[in-house]
């Protein structure tokens, strides 16, 4: 018997707590592997365009992404091969020459945004997760990121939120809650975890295929 991997989904707006979900439910499964890819990893490597258009760039919008390439490592993955996953660097704006090797995992949680939104992807997630978090928690929890971890300033961060972040939430990550199989309340939600992982193992148990 041959088990297949399974893959699980966790999308929300940006500062929910998709990483919070995402490592609780890699916490409480207990697999004996288990890999996380990041939408964010496969921005688009704009290496060539200058400071201004970087700054410019919308980084909220699905074509900002390299989805294709997400899709077709987890392709990859599911059929026993490791992969190159890239490594952005926010600070520049542009991935790093090298990639991280990602081996094939018996789960394989895939985190970000905009990661219901396009139905290629949507079509390789066994279980899809929305974290539903209000819009002012969301945008704190934002503003501390970017400013402690991605070397932003705060008008910077406010401009981007009111240009680009809010608008593109409105336009494709909150619609695209209504693929999810399970909508979790706030990023921070131990009770709705639980029970989410509880679900996960069952069909991990069911997982086997001749």
């Amino acid at each position: 018997m041959i088990k297949k991997a399974i893959v699980i989904g966790v999308a929300g707006g940006s500062g929910s707590g998709k990483t919070t979900v995402a490592n609780a439910i890699k916490g409480g499964l207990g697999a004996s592997s288990i890999v996380m890819l990041q939408h964010d990893s496969y921005y688009k490597n704009n290496r060539n365009l200058s400071i201004t258009e970087l700054q410019n760039l919308n980084y909220d919008h699905p074509d900002s992404l390299e989805t294709s390439l997400l899709v077709y490592h987890l392709k990859e993955l599911l059929a026993g091969r490791e992969v190159e996953v890239p490594v952005y660097d926010f600070a520049t704006h542009s991935r790093r020459r090298s990639g991280i090797i990602v081996k094939p995992a018996q789960v394989i949680i895939v985190e970000g945004i905009l990661i219901f939104v396009e139905n290629e992807l949507r079509e390789t997630m066994d279980v899809k997760i929305f974290v539903d978090t209000d819009s002012d928690i969301r945008f704190i929890r934002r503003l501390r990121r970017d400013i402690e971890e991605r070397g932003r300033t705060m008008d910077s961060v406010i401009k981007q939120y009111i240009e680009t972040v809010k608008p593109m939430h409105e336009t494709f990550v909150e619609p695209s809650k209504k693929y999810a199989d399970v909508i979790l309340p706030e990023g921070q939600n131990p009770i709705c975890t639980k029970m989410v992982v509880s679900m996960i193992k069952e069909q991990l148990r069911g997982g086997e295929t001749v």
